[in-house]
């Protein structure tokens, strides 16, 4: 029923936009054909934004549009059709850190900002670039407060192409690349790995596992299915890149009276892995169409109606290849067993042979043992195959009636819309059997004398569905609009809305839900004096009743000084101006649950005892206590800006400082309450959810940018950042040492225990703290007893930097455009400082039965302890080496070349006008390099696909 409601939909809208392209044809004169240049003029690219146009431009903000000269609140947009003309994009967001400032992944460090597609929540990877027509980056709370209180952290807001009036145009783009990996961890092999197992056995004092008859014939390579040497990041399993291609259609056009707009767009690409039946059965494939029609009905009504529909679908094998790539040592079982080499006269292991699903190019059996019954290998060779499906469908409309004859500047306006996302996994899962050969060896020979099978050969041939989930969004909001000018100076704006959205996802029991009212009231004289009051009144239902609607108001003032006198006829400044704001914005995005705020029992989660009797009581156990007075956690923020042209805008700039403290947020607080309030266990807990954290944020962000034109060359440079600080403001703690408290360190700190070398001797461990953290040994690494105490345990865990948890403290970011005849350079940096991070993944942290990476060649022996830079090998758990401190810690600083693409613009004169009017290529390179003393630790995945290099070529026309 669902698709066929789609179909539907689909249907009528395009019929309807079939109906405005014959109004559009019939009402425009052949003769008269004006073509939009899809090749922006060097002028456009002017103005305080990155990329952006005049000042006259209008940016989409809350429930409206406004020039980008009368702005408040802090908003900056990007026209991302002038963008794709010289930066092709594959996702809706890519590089926008090196165009907006403030921006760092996060908005001003703050994550979960909220993202709006035409208006309402949806996902920013579903919406295309080439579907965009602009995006606006919306940060202080001025800016966002008609939104309510899911959007208290920011606000992305992506709008959609639309038809203009105008004949019709066609617009084409096509694209083909490859992606090729940054790098791939680098493992030892079967010989090293059984020479420093020895090692790890013998510092733990044991005798050795493997002989050195073992390791040669494992180092030598001669028969690697008796002794093999798996590198899972090998050319025989891996390529050394994969293709992506993608193809764009756009139709608008229409008259005065509708407009129409029409995008088709497919991508595909393929998978790195290059064996079995990945071979064939990897990549993915995305198709989307998006449409939209706006309808002048008569003077006082219009109306748009819009729809999009997306079917995403990725292909795989039922493996998690890179996770094995990470844990699998190498010489524990050869993924293929040659048949070749089984012994004639072995009549047993070739009934295996005759009788096996899986021979694999009609040569090999799967290999495996007792312990690798199941492996990566033979699941990408006969574990079978998988789909992951995803569907979306988008749909509003919208009604706006011009209330002229009521009161002039007056319009109603009013959205809906609904949208369906389902996705769901199709698999057929085969069994399989692996099998271990038994090898001896004639005559210098090898040859296997027998096999033993674990599993069967079962092929079901049963399609499985799984991992079915369902979103629904519906949202709707309705607002009345007064815009008006009175004697050319006084500029009056006002809104009052009622706006909600809400969203359903299987598994959840509560719709997440957003509902307020709203007003805006604006005043601006002659462009110089602006002052605008924005307030939401937020419900949500995560708070007790009394306690679910709160008022959250702000204010901004702007001053445009370049109207004054004083500099109205300077001929360095052409512009500037100052504007502040402040607001209090209620938001429950840190509410993790509904009803928090009663207290409950539990009896299916509660402890079990016995008394003497010995027979067993369930109890009915306390988690949680009542707190009727639990209220909105608040954002209070206050900000200032500062934005102008210099000389006839070849210099354009825009600075903010901000501040911003999140006060409020629950916690159970223990050190509130009398210590009885909870016990350990049995558990209990009568301590309820209050308010009572604070963080604090605050920083500056500036954009400065260049244009000037040079004879036929057009430069265009801009350089943008933003340098940030948190603080744990207020805490609900109690550490017996001050400097353990979190209060007064930042959101995102690493804690930690600094080390202070190795222990190179025993005498030296017998002198030392006492270590908590198990028996160690020379070669450990040894920690400051920063306590005094004599003993090394969690007390002497300290502060070690910061973790750039929502963006690192300092971002840079860069754009450069040449613009030489019909020639276009175009290249993208960014830059991240100030923030560490801990080395703490399976590839540096070894131990145990561990796969061992190339880190631990410079691990601590006897010989090497004056330069090792690692700990000693152990065969079993270092809990006192592996564990959060400053020796894995290391410095995340990086300059990244983001993007550079060169393209041409061929002549116009080239073509008939008839048809083909404009025609472009370009050839693009993405994360081209990366600049950092950690070069090799950023780029590394560890247990997942590797990070890519992208490199395309590209084509674009207008008919």
């Amino acid at each position: 029923m669902k698709y066929k409601k789609l179909r539907i939909a689909l249907c009528l809208g395009l019929s309807w936009i079939a109906t405005a392209e014959g109004m559009a044809k019939e009402s425009l004169n052949p003769t008269i054909r004006q073509h939009k240049n899809i090749f922006p003029e060097r002028s456009t690219f002017v103005g305080p934004d990155s990329i952006g146009t005049d000042s006259t431009t209008l940016v989409q903000v809350a429930f409206r549009k406004v020039q980008k000269k009368d702005l408040m609140g802090n908003v900056q947009s990007i026209n991302v059709p002038q963008l794709l003309d010289k930066s092709y994009n594959t996702y809706s967001l890519e590089n926008l850190d090196a165009f907006i400032p403030g921006y760092n992944g996060n908005i001003w460090g703050m994550g979960g900002y909220l993202v709006l597609v035409d208006g309402f929540p949806r996902d920013a990877n579903n919406v295309m670039p080439t579907e965009i027509d602009q995006v606006s980056v919306l940060k202080g709370a001025n800016a966002i407060a008609l939104y309510g209180s899911r959007a208290a952290k920011g606000v992305i807001s992506i709008t959609t192409k639309r038809g203009k009036s105008g004949s019709q145009q066609i617009k084409i783009r096509a694209n083909s690349g490859i992606n090729a990996a940054m790098s791939y961890p680098q493992y030892l092999g079967s010989a090293e790995y059984m020479t420093l197992y020895n090692e790890a056995r013998q510092n733990d004092g044991l005798s050795p596992l493997y002989s050195a008859e073992t390791i040669y014939q494992h180092a030598a390579g001669t028969n690697p299915y008796r002794y093999p040497n798996v590198d899972y990041y090998s050319s025989d399993y891996i390529k050394d890149h994969y293709n992506r291609y993608d193809a764009t259609a756009e139709i608008s056009g229409g008259n005065q009276r509708a407009q129409y707009y029409t995008n088709f767009g497919f991508w595909s690409e393929g998978s790195l892995l290059n064996f079995g039946q990945a071979k064939k059965n990897g990549g993915a494939n995305r198709f989307n169409m998006r449409g939209n029609i706006d309808v002048k009905v008569n003077d006082l009504i219009s109306l748009n109606v819009d729809a999009a529909a997306s079917f995403y679908i990725s292909k795989g094998v039922n493996a998690d290849y890179w996770g094995a790539a990470a844990t699998v040592r190498p010489h524990r079982f050869s993924p293929l067993i040659p048949i070749d080499m089984i012994e004639e006269g072995d009549v047993n292991s070739m009934v295996y042979v005759n009788n096996s699903n899986f021979l694999i190019d009609g040569k090999y059996l799967l290999g495996g043992s007792q312990l690798d019954q199941t492996n990566a290998f033979a699941n990408v060779y006969a574990g079978g195959t998988n789909r992951y499906l995803n569907r979306q469908f988008q749909f509003n409309t919208g009604l706006n009636f011009d209330l002229k004859n009521i009161l002039e500047g007056l319009v109603f306006k009013t959205n809906l819309a609904v949208d369906y996302q389902s996705n769901y996994n199709q698999s057929y899962n085969n069994n399989y059997a692996v099998y271990q050969a038994s090898w001896n060896n004639y005559d210098g020979k090898d040859l296997i004398s027998s096999l033993t099978k674990y599993g069967d050969d079962r092929i079901s041939g049963i399609q499985n569905i799984s991992g079915s989930t369902y979103r629904q969004t519906i949202g709707l909001n309705g607002s009345l609009n007064f815009n008006r000018t009175y004697s050319n100076d006084h500029h009056v704006s006002a809104i009052l809305l009622a706006n909600a959205f809400q969203i359903a996802a299987s598994g959840s029991y509560h719709k997440t839900s957003n509902a307020n009212l709203g007003l805006q009231l604006g005043y601006n004289y002659s462009s110089k004096y602006y002052v605008d009051f924005s307030s939401a009144y937020s419900h949500s239902a995560k708070l007790p009743q009394g306690n679910r609607r709160a008022l959250s108001p702000t204010l901004a003032l702007a001053w445009r000084l370049s109207k004054e006198n004083f500099l109205v006829d300077s001929k360095v400044v052409n512009e500037l101006r100052l504007s502040a704001s402040a607001g209090i914005l209620n938001t429950d995005l840190d509410i993790s649950d509904y009803y928090l705020y009663q207290g409950y029992y539990t009896y299916n989660d509660a402890a079990w005892y016995s008394w003497r009797d010995g027979d067993l009581v369930h109890t009915f156990d306390r988690r949680r206590g009542d707190n009727p007075n639990m209220k909105f956690p608040k954002r209070k923020e206050f900000n200032i800006n500062l934005e102008g042209g210099l000389y006839n805008n070849l210099i354009t700039f825009n600075t903010s400082y901000f501040v911003n403290r999140m006060s409020g947020g629950l916690v159970q607080a223990a050190t509130q309450y009398p210590m009885y309030f909870m016990t350990y266990w049995p558990v209990y807990s009568d301590l309820p959810y209050v308010n009572f954290n604070d963080d604090e944020r605050r920083g500056v962000d500036f954009g400065i940018n260049l244009n000037k034109q040079i004879n036929k060359t057009f430069v265009s440079l801009g350089f943008n950042g933003m340098y940030y600080t948190t603080k744990a403001v207020k805490r609900d703690e109690l550490y017996e040492f001050a400097y353990q408290n979190r209060a007064g360190k930042p959101l995102d700190a690493i804690w930690g225990l600094q080390h202070d070398g190795f222990y190179n001797s025993q005498s030296e461990i017998d002198q030392a703290a006492f270590s908590t953290f198990g028996e160690v040994k020379p070669g450990d690494i040894k920690y400051k007893d920063q306590n005094g105490d004599g003993t090394i345990d969690t007390r002497d865990e300290v502060y070690l930097g910061k973790g750039g948890w929502a963006g690192a403290p300092l971002t840079l970011g860069c754009n450069l455009t040449v613009k030489w005849n019909n020639f276009t350079l175009f290249a993208a940096a960014t830059g991240q400082f100030g923030a560490k991070a801990m080395k703490n993944s399976s590839y540096f942290w070894v131990d145990a039965e561990d796969k061992y990476s190339v880190v631990v060649r410079d691990r601590w022996t006897e010989s090497t302890k004056e330069t090792a830079t690692y700990p000693r090998l152990t065969t079993f758990n270092s809990d006192n080496n592996f564990r959060s401190s400053d020796f894995w810690l290391y410095k995340t600083d990086r300059i990244n070349l983001s993007k550079v693409q060169l393209s041409y613009d061929f002549p116009k004169r080239l073509f008939n006008a008839k048809f083909i009017h404009e025609l472009g290529i370009y050839a693009t390179g993405s994360n081209l390099l990366t600049i950092a003393k950690e070069k090799e630790t950023m780029q590394l995945n560890i247990g997942q696909a590797p990070q890519m290099r992208f490199f395309n070529i590209g084509l674009k026309a207008l008919f």
